[in-house]
């Protein structure tokens, strides 16, 4: 009869709507494990600071202000953090002004990002007082360098080695110590709409 969906019709619907909804929680579940991802990495991060900020602008002292991704206050001082997920064989030297990656047969290049790294830390230590202020480039573990680091950068699994936890009998100490220097810093800088990551890792190099 007219208007009345024949078998093949009504069985064709129900895998359409099968395979739509199956597709819709496929994409759900990896948002779900790259926001998982990006918590993860963001904690093994701030658990190197006794205190820390993210995503935020500081002032440049020339009436702008500069992106920064982590301002950690470490045992140190504080540690300016730009951070880069890279996929494949990292290639990079002080004096290159582009550093290369390579993943198999694919090769791509991206800017050295020490120039920038300096600018960030410049910036920082107008507003930090006498707190010492230290950057790094801050790599995570989807790369690697196999000819070696360049210099200021460093591997997110090797950030608590270079910048140790301070224990519990220090902790109170180095606040008091470092106190007025990191508020600041937190009076000067604001949040920053720029996030290099907004919901998960994101920075691809080859498509």
């Amino acid at each position: 009869m007219e208007g009345i969906a024949s078998p093949d019709n009504r069985l064709i619907a129900l895998l359409v709507a099968a395979t739509l909804t199956l597709s819709l929680l496929g994409y759900l579940w990896r948002a779900y494990l790259r926001r998982r991802a990006r918590a993860a990495l963001n904690a093994s991060i701030t658990g190197a600071g006794l205190d820390s900020l993210q995503d935020m602008l500081v002032p440049d002292g020339m009436g702008g202000t500069l992106h920064v991704d982590f301002l950690l206050l470490t045992s140190q001082g504080v540690l300016v953090v730009d951070l880069r997920d890279v996929a494949g064989n990292l290639f990079g030297g002080d004096q290159m002004t582009d550093w290369t990656v390579m993943a198999g047969a694919r090769r791509a290049t991206f800017p050295n990002p020490q120039g920038a790294l300096y600018d960030r830390v410049a910036a920082v230590k107008l507003v930090a007082g006498e707190l010492p202020v230290e950057g790094r480039v801050l790599f995570t573990q989807r790369g690697r360098f196999p000819k070696g680091l360049p210099r200021w950068t460093l591997m997110v699994e090797s950030l608590r080695e270079e910048f140790p936890i301070a224990d519990a009998q220090t902790f109170d100490a180095l606040m008091n110590r470092y106190r007025e220097g990191w508020l600041g810093i937190r009076a000067a800088v604001t949040p920053s709409p720029l996030k290099k990551y907004p919901s998960f890792l994101t920075e691809v190099f080859f498509e």
